[in-house]
């Protein structure tokens, strides 16, 4: 124990001795992820995690049960980064064009999964959006349900089945990603764009007749 307090001063010199429980939590899911993408999981063992990322080994078993433990945190944070990713490239859209942040969505979420698959089959064994409880899918959902109604409010689109609709597209972008990513495809955009063009077809645009008369129903 003597030998890892040197170490741990030693590293950072002049650096305080305790951090943010949130900065350490965050790096040592960091290193965690970094061990298990470069010697797989059932490699890597909890005293190479807390060696390399330069704690006690009680600091682990503070914020985790087991490995097992961890890689639900890591799943859980994959998750928000993933959303995050998407929710930033949506925010840079016209608040009021649906198409645009329907397809942004889309090569967002294409763009995102090709970038971070290794960690999502890390922290996934399987493929997630086939788990029907899934929380992950579910936000995922939420946020292409946010588009999909606000498009529809909007007079935009007029899906009769609009969860229907979110559901195929979801299942769509994320097992054409799938394809892309075992053809190893270095430019992913063309990709994207074709999947969008297809996916708009589920939610054909309402004429300007159409929708006039959508908004006098309304009021």
């Amino acid at each position: 124990m003597r030998y890892k307090a040197r170490k741990r001063t030693s590293e950072i010199p002049g650096s305080p001795r305790t951090k943010p429980a949130e900065v350490r939590l965050d790096e040592l899911m960091s290193v965690a992820e970094r061990l298990f993408l470069s010697q797989g999981v059932d490699a890597t063992t909890v005293s190479e995690i807390v060696e390399s990322a330069g704690v006690a080994k009680g600091t682990f078993y503070h914020y985790f049960s087991s490995k097992n433990g961890m890689l639900e945190a890591l799943a859980k944070r994959y998750t928000e980064h993933f959303l995050k990713s998407v929710q930033e490239a949506i925010d840079g859209c016209s608040p009021d064009d649906w198409e645009e942040r329907l397809r942004v969505w889309i090569h967002a979420n294409i763009e995102t999964y090709v970038k971070t698959y290794r960690t999502h089959d890390i922290v996934y064994t399987a493929h997630h959006h086939h788990d029907r409880a899934n929380q992950a899918k579910n936000a995922i959902l939420d946020q292409l349900m946010e588009i999909i109604e606000g498009g529809r409010f909007a007079g935009v689109w007029a899906p009769s089945q609009p969860k229907v609709v979110a559901l195929l597209i979801y299942s769509g972008v994320h097992g054409a990603t799938d394809e892309i990513i075992a053809s190893k495809t270095e430019d992913c955009r063309p990709f994207a764009r074709n999947v969008s063009d297809a996916c708009m077809h589920m939610l054909p645009r309402i004429n300007a007749p159409d929708r006039n008369q959508i908004f006098q129903c309304r009021e």
